[in-house]
């Protein structure tokens, strides 16, 4: 199908972080396909609403509303994903942010519009308790997203259906975040599924690595902690967010690409 805009809500999954950097702002996989999208048919409109760091709560509550009076139809494909950073918090009460989740793709659903989902990989390669809680939680997760996608007809793109993201390479310095090459990787599977031009050559796994040197990894594992994970429970502590004072990249529907954008 062609689709004339695309509207994308969520958080710095949607955002684009850490992809590279373009006009200032994290290009991301959502940019990525507006622009294969853009080629396909005259008059192609875009809006990204997300915003990194934000919990379902406020994606729904921010970015629902904007979204839904941009819908013209089947022919808008809207993205949402939501709910990953309530999962990671301590505090995590899935009885909540399931069912908003739910009600959230329903609501959109009920427009008209073409609805893409996603879910969240369960087995990262962490070990113990930290990587059995991250499946678990994510699991239960990922099973909402597929119950509610089935129920209202939604496009699912499954992060464990090929594992093709767990290599920890795609993975940005905070080991959090998709880099460049993920966002790529992840724009690629999604204009495949939605029936667009794609590099056949996607599903390629990155060349073998060297074994990495413990006191390397020692190192890179330290930097890590002080750069990223202090940082973040400091905000965690304080309440903060990264999003704090953050607005959207295209908070309405602007034709695409712009003049200082590049198609790529």
């Amino acid at each position: 199908m062609r689709f004339t805009r695309l509207i994308s809500c969520g958080d710095s999954f949607t955002e684009g972080m850490s992809d590279e950097i373009v006009n200032g702002q994290y290009r991301g996989w959502a940019d990525r396909i507006a622009d294969i999208m853009a080629r396909e048919v005259s008059g192609f409109t875009y809006a990204n609403l997300a915003v990194r760091g934000k919990l379902v709560h406020q994606v729904v509550a921010d970015q629902i509303p904007v979204a839904l009076s941009f819908i013209t139809g089947k022919e808008t494909l809207v993205t949402f994903h939501a709910g990953a950073n309530d999962v990671l918090r301590p505090n995590y009460k899935s009885e909540i942010v399931l069912p908003l989740y739910a009600k959230a793709v329903r609501e959109i659903a009920s427009t008209g519009a073409t609805v893409l989902l996603f879910t969240v990989l369960e087995r990262t390669g962490a070990k113990g308790k930290t990587g059995e809680l991250w499946a678990s939680r994510f699991g239960k997760f990922n099973a909402n997203v597929r119950s509610v996608g089935a129920e209202v007809g939604a496009i699912i793109a499954d992060a464990n259906e090929e594992g093709l993201l767990s290599d920890p390479r795609f993975l940005a310095k905070d080991r959090l975040h998709l880099n460049e090459i993920g966002h790529e990787r992840v724009a690629q599977g999604l204009l495949e599924k939605l029936g667009l031009p794609f590099d056949p050559v996607w599903r390629n796994p990155l060349p073998l690595q060297a074994d990495i040197h413990w006191s390397k990894k020692f190192a890179h594992d330290a930097q890590w902690f002080i750069t990223f994970l202090i940082p973040w429970m400091w905000r965690r502590l304080r309440g903060k967010s990264s999003g704090d004072g953050r607005v959207p990249k295209h908070l309405a529907p602007i034709a695409w690409p712009t003049l200082t954008t590049d198609l790529h």
